[in-house]
């Protein structure tokens, strides 16, 4: 039952994680004009739509044994940017709902934390993975690299002739990532911040 234990411990979290995030963008972008994620049946918390074998389960699976880091994805949710009213604007807006959703999952499971006992070791393993999880996706999409969130709302700031050269290294931007994770640059860079958001946590739980 052990290895159970700490399937659902890791898992549970994991999956709500890139799952609601995703159906955030989805979500937000049918507010702004764009239907496309809810014609496609994306807007769905049921995570069957949004795992990507890969990205939402072996890498991160991985990654975290491998260096107790959590990277991963799950299938991005279809947005036509082009059906957005204010594309600048909405750009922004649309990318910023992911890691907006992350940081309202981290402070439910705060929330879970503060109702609960460490007397229920599986749930409240649970629920600092979740507090976890989402502040790395969180931290981890707002960085400027595309295509992550952040090189979203770097582009919506940026002029469009700088933007559009700037989106060039997006199909470079996997590569670009593990070895930014590979050489502990991205570590270097968030360690501080997911530190400084666990012991905020904690001191909040005292």
């Amino acid at each position: 039952m052990l290895w159970l234990n700490k399937a659902i411990i890791y898992l549970v979290p994991a999956v709500l994680a890139v799952t609601v995030h995703e159906v955030a963008h989805g979500w937000t972008a049918s507010q702004l004009g764009d239907p496309t994620a809810a014609r496609m049946g994306r807007l769905s918390l049921n995570p069957l739509r949004h795992i990507d074998p890969i990205g939402t389960l072996l890498v991160p699976a991985l990654v975290f044994w491998a260096s107790g880091f959590y990277f991963g994805w799950a299938k991005p949710v279809p947005v036509n940017w082009g059906n957005l009213r204010h594309f600048r604007r909405d750009v922004a807006l649309v990318a910023a709902a992911g890691p907006l959703a992350n940081l309202l999952m981290l402070l439910g499971w705060w929330l879970v934390l503060l109702m609960i006992s460490p007397a229920a070791p599986v749930l409240w393993r649970m629920g600092w993975t979740g507090i976890g999880f989402n502040a790395t996706i969180m931290l981890l999409n707002l960085l400027p690299v595309p295509p992550l969130d952040g090189s979203r709302i770097v582009t919506a700031a940026l002029p469009p002739r700088l933007a559009a050269g700037y989106n060039r290294i997006e199909p470079f931007g996997l590569v670009i990532l593990a070895g930014l994770l590979a050489t502990g640059v991205i570590g270097t860079i968030l360690d501080p911040c997911l530190s400084w958001i666990l012991n905020l946590v904690e001191s909040l739980l005292r």
